[in-house]
């Protein structure tokens, strides 16, 4: 039996009136900034963004890690927080959208205000300040109002175009009695590039992406009290919680498989091989961790670069990413293309979610892709965005029919058709249709899950690669 022990890791919540506001600018550059004073900083993101967290993790040297509400479940938010903050010396969540934004019509679920509540970790507004003044503090008054049990420690105001502009904002603000912690100017070179699914991953542009964060921290030393806000993140009280493991999760869904599934037994390993790089950068620390904690053997490799799976591979997971762009060089990349093709037609357990989709696709805007599956992706005028309630209606090396996960789709391609012969999931909300491929070991979809929801996946997944060895 695990019991719980308090978590006592100072901590601050990034949130804003609504996207756009500079959440990622002040988040990224307070994180680098205190990492740069020697501090060791846990980098979190509230939802279930991806290329976030990368910055995060360029700024901390640590692993960027989300805190989902909504696919993991409100009860997991504070153990996968205090797992990945264990032994640090601050931790900084990045908000999703507007801080009182979740889930659509399920109330605060997955909203910012939601994590900061479960975290009982305060709040520091990032205001864009560039078209007002004195309503500066109507609007912080009514984000500070709104739930009582949400603390809003302060403000940092961004985008702010002068010493006068400053003065007024900050006269406004202590009227209201808000504390100022910190005010940035425009600063345009320091932002980071963006396109059709938001800002360009750090795995593209690293050389420039450093410079940027750099940059960041530079940016907020000037213009945020420091060490007020470190002061403010040392308040937050203990959390009564124990952290999450992936071995004690793994252990657990092991028990409640049927037939049991064997966890790290005897043997040598079997090798399931992760695609990365810069065309599959989407993917959640945890699963890598679940899958070693199962008993895999995890190795990376490049489909840009690489043109044979890693040696032994007996299991492929092909994550998210942006293939789109990268197209050209995966198709011009034959004999990874062959290795991917003949692993699957043997039987391979292959898991693959959204960029994985497209990849093993017979073709992606007209170029070849693997073949894998009788289907063909374009790019689309159309964003397709959202969290999924999923059921798995095949079974799977990934999933057993009936299996029940909550998920997110994030994407600007089609597939046609969407789905094949046996589908891989049923979307029974917000709206009810079939999606996705199961065939021999394929799991090929557009949903993306977080395992440590459902940590069985993990398991039936490495079982599947140690039986196909």
């Amino acid at each position: 039996m695990v019991t719980s022990h308090a978590v006592a890791v100072p901590r601050l919540v990034i949130a804003a009136p609504s996207s756009g506001s500079g959440k990622t600018t002040v988040a990224t550059g307070l994180m680098a900034a205190f990492a740069g004073r020697g501090l060791a900083v846990s980098p979190h993101k509230a939802g279930p963004d991806y290329i976030d967290p990368g910055y995060h993790a360029l700024a901390t040297g640590r692993p960027g890690r989300n805190l989902d509400a909504f696919m993991c479940g409100p009860e997991l938010v504070a153990p996968l927080f205090a797992h990945g903050a264990a032994g640090c010396d601050l931790a900084v969540v990045e908000g999703v959208m507007g801080l009182y934004d979740g889930a659509a019509g399920r109330g605060e679920l997955a909203s910012t205000a939601q994590v900061a509540k479960l975290l009982r970790a305060p709040v520091v507004l990032v205001v864009d300040a560039s078209s007002q003044s004195r309503s500066v503090a109507a609007l912080v008054h009514g984000f500070a109002s709104f739930d009582p049990q949400v603390r809003l420690g302060g403000v940092i105001l961004n985008k702010v175009g002068s010493d006068r502009h400053e003065a007024m904002l900050r006269e406004a603000l202590e009227e209201a009695g808000t504390p100022v912690l910190g005010v940035l100017r425009r600063a345009p070179q320091v932002s980071a590039p963006s396109r059709h699914l938001g800002l360009v991953p750090v795995a593209e542009r690293r050389a420039d992406a450093v410079a940027s964060v750099a940059a960041l921290a530079d940016q907020v030393r000037a213009g945020c009290d420091l060490e007020a806000l470190l002061a403010l993140a040392r308040s937050a009280p203990p959390l009564d919680c124990a952290a999450w493991s992936p071995e004690r999760a793994v252990a657990s869904a092991a028990a409640a498989a049927t037939p049991a599934a064997t966890v790290g037994g005897p043997g040598r390993r079997p090798v399931v091989a992760v695609a990365g790089g810069a065309a599959f950068t989407f993917s959640y620390a945890e699963h890598a961790e679940l899958l070693a904690a199962a008993g895999a053997e995890v190795v990376p490799f490049d489909p840009l670069a690489d043109e044979a799976l890693p040696e032994g591979t007996s299991g492929l997971v092909v994550g998210g990413g942006f293939p789109e762009v990268y197209a050209p060089e995966l198709a011009a990349n034959e004999p990874l293309r062959k290795a991917v093709a003949d692993f699957a037609a043997a039987g391979g357990p292959v898991a693959a979610e959204c960029a994985g989709l497209l990849y093993l696709a017979r073709s992606l805007d007209g170029r070849p892709m693997c073949g894998v599956l009788d289907a063909d992706a374009v790019m689309s005028q159309r964003l397709t965005l959202g969290y999924r309630e999923a059921v798995a209606v095949s079974d799977s090396p990934l999933a057993a029919a009936g299996t029940r996960l909550r998920g997110h789709e994030f994407h600007r391609t089609v597939v046609e058709p969407g789905a094949g012969p046996a589908p891989a999931w049923g979307f029974t909300h917000p709206e009810r249709r079939v999606e996705g491929f199961v065939h021999r070991g394929v799991h090929a979809s557009y949903l993306h899950t977080h395992w440590a929801a459902e940590p069985s996946v993990a398991v039936r997944f490495t079982a599947a690669a140690a039986a196909y060895r």
